[in-house]
């Protein structure tokens, strides 16, 4: 038969794990590792206190402090120490670890399990990570620093932005001029009249209204971010732009339009006063 101090040692486990069990069942959403913690903690304290000395060991007289004897190793109590007892002891351990087991579970029911970090999931479900969209750089000015200083920023593009891309990229393949205008802007009425009645030019430059295109905005903030024009007229010869209605007929007064279009259509492009006596050719070089 088991002697008292073993009775109390065990009574006083088994209280200690039914105080436990209803600690984390009654601790509002704990948080996993703090619940661990806490419990190796406290068996740890309960291990120092009142662990039993290891089989074998000698045990003495609380009152007298002599030898009484020595801590038998065996677990069944059936009289020896064999394989019995180490699978006495194998079941002991396993249900500590079962309680532990089961008040963890307890308090993740009650308290919820916490999300993976985004980061942390690979090739998980259809998380968004996990589906990246092209970046764009973005220059643009750092506050603080000198004007001439700037930074380039990854900037995710949208989908509006990047159909917009598509179809200015397929407008530029229409001519190798393309006039980008508004119908109610004299600017660009200005800017048109000079090169489609006083030149002809060919192939014909590609006129675009952005005021009556489906995707206008859009387009207009891409021709911002290729040409860094934000307004209109905004003329492109092979995707360069020339200037709005100002520098195209500041060109125009100094007879240099023409030769600037033809330079830059690289002998693609041929420009000649409709009222002119002759054509202007193509620059070599």
């Amino acid at each position: 038969m088991p002697s008292p101090r073993r009775l109390r040692l065990v009574f006083l486990a088994a209280v200690v794990t039914v105080i436990l069990i209803i600690f984390y069942s009654s601790r509002p959403s704990p948080d996993a590792h703090t619940i661990q913690d806490f419990y190796h903690k406290t068996m740890d304290g309960m291990a120092r206190d009142h662990a039993a000395p290891p089989p074998g060991q000698a045990i003495f007289n609380a009152q007298t402090g002599q030898k009484a004897g020595y801590l038998p190793a065996d677990k069944d109590g059936d009289g020896d120490v064999d394989e019995d007892d180490k699978k006495a002891a194998a079941v002991r351990q396993m249900a500590l670890k079962e309680a532990e087991q089961k008040a963890k579970d307890n308090a993740n029911n009650k308290g919820g399990l916490k999300p993976d970090v985004p980061s942390e999931v690979v090739g998980k479900g259809n998380s968004a990570l996990g589906q990246p969209r092209k970046d764009k750089i973005k220059v643009v000015h750092v506050p603080g620093k000198k004007s001439t200083e700037k930074a380039e920023v990854k900037v995710q593009e949208t989908k509006e932005e990047h159909a917009a891309e598509l179809e200015l990229n397929a407008m530029l393949k229409k001519s190798p001029v393309v006039i980008f205008s508004k119908t109610y802007c004299p600017h660009s009425k200005r800017a048109k009249g000079i090169l489609l009645e006083k030149y002809i030019i060919k192939p014909e430059p590609y006129v675009v209204e952005l005021d009556e295109h489906p995707m206008g905005p859009a387009l207009q903030a891409a021709l911002y971010e290729k040409t860094g024009r934000k307004t209109v007229p905004n003329v492109l010869v092979n995707g360069i732009s020339i200037g709005g209605g100002d520098d195209v007929v500041g060109l125009d007064d100094q007879n240099k339009l023409a030769g600037k279009i033809q330079r830059l259509g690289n002998k693609r492009v041929q420009v000649a006063e409709r009222f002119g006596p002759t054509e202007q050719k193509p620059m070599k070089g």
